[in-house]
């Protein structure tokens, strides 16, 4: 099954090389499933043909505001909206989620309550699963039918399902505490207050839940055939 990874931003310049860029931590997160990989920086306008380019898509992090004028967003949106229509299974991971809410009616902001870095607790349908998160906006108003997964005290709609072809989570599951710890230095300190880092770095070290979310979109994707079908 190939998997086409849209790609809205890149990783701060020390962090490329290794452990990787955007779509390397995703490949790296979903490795061993069976699927093949391909890449479009779409936020630098590389789009896809079609969106039948890929058997599912999947929507990077960025440092952009889903809000904010750029020239990919509009298109990125038509693109959400015309890979679901054909029943194309679409991940999206915190901007990715925030995009795809906004693309279907949802409303996205800089939230008031400010960041959230590092392990984040979140409660999904009761299961209570460790995550490392990277943001300030979120979703604050979901689309009309969309079904929220995940919450937590902080982030009301931290997790989205559309029907059987969409899903997004706002926290990263592909971010592991060291690649939180570059983001620290090369980014958050100079935009996350000193008390969020600190809370932040005070969790490393800990469990996290990513092997649990990376098999939940593996089987969102394998539950699709080549046509965009449910699978039996």
């Amino acid at each position: 099954m190939k998997i086409g990874i849209l790609q809205t931003g890149q990783a701060p310049e020390p962090l490329r090389a290794a452990p990787g860029d955007y779509p390397t931590l995703f490949e790296h997160l979903l490795a061993g499933q069976g699927f093949d990989f391909a890449s479009w920086h779409v936020e630098e306008m590389v789009f896809p043909d079609s969106v039948h380019d890929a058997d599912g898509w999947l929507i990077t992090g960025s440092r952009h505001g889903v809000y904010e004028d750029h020239p990919f967003i509009a298109p990125l949106e038509q693109f959400i909206r015309d890979a679901l229509q054909a029943g194309l299974p679409v991940v999206g991971i915190c901007f990715g989620h925030q995009i795809m809410a906004q693309a279907l009616g949802g409303k996205v902001e800089k939230y008031a309550g400010g960041w959230a870095v590092g392990a984040q607790d979140y409660d999904f349908g009761g299961a209570r699963l460790s995550l490392n998160a990277w943001h300030q906006d979120q979703v604050t108003r979901p689309p009309e039918g969309a079904h929220v997964l995940a919450r937590n005290d902080f982030c009301a709609y931290a997790a989205l399902g559309y029907g059987k072809t969409g899903f997004s989570v706002q926290p990263h599951p592909e971010f592991d505490d060291s690649f939180i710890a570059g983001l620290i230095e090369a980014r958050g300190r100079a935009l996350v207050p000193v008390p969020v880092i600190a809370q932040a770095e005070a969790r490393m070290g800990g469990s996290r839940d990513a092997d649990t979310i990376a098999a939940h979109i593996a089987a969102h994707f394998k539950a699709h055939d080549r046509a965009g079908t449910e699978t039996s």
